[in-house]
């Protein structure tokens, strides 16, 4: 019977933990590190969003990104 008890307190202790207050990692004052330049995905983002243009200018037509336009690139 106290083996039963002891299991249920350690489970129940187990389950409860699940609900206490989480830290974030990072600190409200460590954030602009992140939101630094050389932490983005690409390495050039005005290359990046002119390639992103011609494709969606080229493939405009049949719609492969989601924009709009002919193809014609002057949109």
């Amino acid at each position: 019977m106290t083996l039963s008890r002891a299991l249920f307190a350690l489970l129940a202790a187990l389950a409860f933990s699940g609900c206490s207050h989480i830290e974030p990692w990072v600190k409200p004052y460590e954030r602009e590190n992140l939101a630094d330049p050389i932490m983005a995905w690409d390495r050039d983002p005005v290359s990046t969003s002119y390639m992103l243009h011609v494709y969606e200018s080229r493939e405009g037509a049949r719609g492969a990104a989601g924009a709009t336009g002919g193809g014609c690139g002057c949109n």
